[in-house]
Order: C-alpha cells, then structure tokens, then sequence
C-alpha cells in the first residue's frame, strides 16, 4: 500500500494542480460552525432535526471507494427511507484523497460525505478538514473503530484470513500457529500478497517486533513466499490450485469464491488482523443535516445488516458474525501514516525479496 509516501504525494499534488476537469461549479459550503452544532447535537429529537433538515436540503455528494453494486443497496436503502438523494463519485481511496484535498486548497466544498479507508481518513484529519461527531451509534461501533477524535469512524472491516485448496491440503494439516510455518512440509505452497505492510506491521507488534521479524526471516528462508499483487488475484490462485495457501487474503473474497463452489476454504490463525474502511464528514458540508443523517443510517443497525448481507464484516457489536467472539487486532491508521516508511522498506526486504 505504501500508505504514507501515497498520502504525501497526494497532498503535495492539492498543493500544485487545478482542477480542470472536476465537475460542475461547486456549491456553497456551509460554515464549520454551523457544521459542528449539528453534528455534536445530541437531543432526543437529534434524528427528527436531522431528518428535517435533510429533507430540505434534497441531497448529499458521496464520494466513495466502494463498488458500485454494494453502494446501489446502501444508498437505494437510504433514499427510499428518507427520500434524500445521495449523489455519487466513485474512486479508489487514493484518488478521493487527492480530489478532497485539491479542492480544499481552491476553496470548494462539493462533498458532503467521504467513505474510504481509515489511513486516508486519518489524514484528512491531520489536514482539518473533516468535523467530529456526536452519534449515538458510536457506541455500538467495536472500540478500535472509533478514534479518539471522532472525526471518522470505521463502518467495516476487511478481516486478512489464511485461505487454502481443500484439494491440496487437508484440514487437519493447516498449520495452527505461525511457527508451524517452519515445518518443510510447507517448502513451495505458500503465498502471500505483496503490499499488506499494515498487516505485516500490526501482526509483527503483536509478537514482539524482534521476535515477529525474524520468524519471518525463518519462514522465507526455509520455505519460501510466493508474492503475488492483489487479493483477488490471489484468492483465485488458491481456487485454480495455483497458489496452495495463502497468508493474506480478504474473508469476503474468499467466502464468495467459496460459495460458488470452488475448492476453497479459509480460516485464521491468531492473532486475527483486520484493516478498516470507514466514513467522515467533511466540516465545511454544504448539507450538512444529509451528511450526518447519512452517516448515521450507515451506523444503524440496518446499514450494518445491509453491509453484512454485502459480505462485509460490519463494526457494530449488534451485528453477530463468525468473528463477534474473536479478539481482532485492527490496523493502527495513526501508525500507518507515522511509521509507514519503515514498515514498507521491512516489507520489502523480508516478505517480497527475502533474504
């Protein structure tokens, strides 16, 4: 991912381009004060207030990273309840990092509402530009999901499983630790894919950063990782019996391939690694009541069922899913932006070149 070199470069970029090419003429934005009275209110008719206001503003803009079938079900979801339409520009995390901040530097303020991964939330944060908010749904939200700061919250995760073919590997043979890497029966089946520094980062902590790097070492030396770039690609290798097992790959790829029928299972071994996507609200929002009522259907109860239904992992304790009772460790965004350099460059040296 090499998240904090990305983010920088995004930002020198705001500082540099115009913007040819983005749209309409922007709307008026609202004053951050206005913003932040809204989004700290917390009366009992909190949402009566919001949904008023919504309904007199008419619409949200979304900028977001999901898909466009996953956001057809929130958002139609969303619209029929409320009848406020929600107006959508879709890109990866990186790209809606560096229009959010291109269009900050020139004074416009189109979006309402920002959905991306937690690290370039996290930086909008660092850049002040995002308005921290008081939700009842924050306390439904698993405590890693929720910073300190409240100015984003993860809505979902994406949990890093070990997948394997069922036809080359028996259950019983998984290896159950990561030290069980080390066995020579695993020389030549194992992959993994080629940017997950984050896991990497969050997984080594949790060993003890000495001890974890130079398993590592050991398991690379004895018996190798195939690296490969992207998660789907490598899930589908595991289905093909390309790729044997896999070390990180996404729990929804693999429930999907799964339950098309391909020879293809999956599990974790502890500690479990997830890396968030989430939502912020932009503190100069032109609808400042949509923006917010939209974030909290996203945090309700039936945003996190529809999220779950998607194959997502929702971050409400509300939802029961197969890893309600497993101690997750969740990436640090803060870390990732901080110490991102360091964690690449071992990446790199240990996992994708080796020795």
């Amino acid at each position: 991912m090499q998240l904090r070199a990305a983010i920088f470069a995004c930002v020198a970029w705001a500082g540099l381009a115009g913007l040819a090419g983005m749209g309409a003429a922007a709307v008026a934005a609202s004053d951050p004060a206005a913003v932040s009275a809204i989004a700290q209110y917390s009366g009992a008719d909190r949402t009566q207030r919001l949904i008023d206001g919504a309904k007199k503003e008419g619409e949200l803009t979304l900028y977001s990273s999901l898909t466009a079938e996953d956001l057809a079900d929130l958002n139609g979801a969303f619209e029929k309840k409320y009848g406020v339409k929600v107006k959508l520009w879709r890109a990866a995390s990186d790209t809606i990092l560096q229009r959010t901040l291109t269009e900050a530097k020139a004074n416009r303020f189109d979006v309402d509402a920002i959905d991306v991964s937690t690290p370039m939330l996290e930086a909008l944060h660092r850049e002040k530009l995002l308005v921290a908010i008081k939700s009842p749904y924050l306390a439904d939200m698993i405590p890693q999901a929720v910073p300190k700061h409240h100015e984003w919250v993860g809505s979902r995760l994406n949990v890093f499983v070990h997948a394997y073919n069922t036809k080359l590997i028996k259950k019983e043979d998984l290896p159950k630790t990561y030290e069980d890497l080390l066995d020579p029966k695993w020389k030549g089946k194992l992959s993994i894919e080629g940017t997950d520094e984050d896991w990497f980062a969050t997984l080594v902590g949790s060993m003890g950063e000495k001890k974890g790097l130079q398993l590592f070492r050991d398991i690379k030396a004895a018996n190798g990782l195939s690296v490969r770039k992207g998660h789907t690609l490598l899930t589908q290798m595991v289905a093909s019996g390309e790729a044997p097992f896999a070390l990180t790959v996404y729990n929804f790829t693999a429930d999907q391939l799964k339950q098309k029928g391909a020879p293809l299972d999956w599990y974790v071994m502890q500690p479990a690694v997830a890396r968030a996507n989430g939502l912020g609200i932009p503190a100069r929002a032109p609808h400042p009541n949509a923006a917010i009522l939209y974030y909290d259907f996203i945090l309700s109860e039936e945003g996190q069922q529809i999220l779950f239904r998607r194959g997502f992992l929702p971050s409400s304790t509300k939802i029961q899913t197969p890893f309600s009772k497993m101690a997750l460790k969740v990436v640090d965004p803060a870390q990732m932006l901080d110490d991102g350099d360091k964690w690449t460059r071992l990446y790199d040296q240990i996992v994708v070149k080796g020795n």
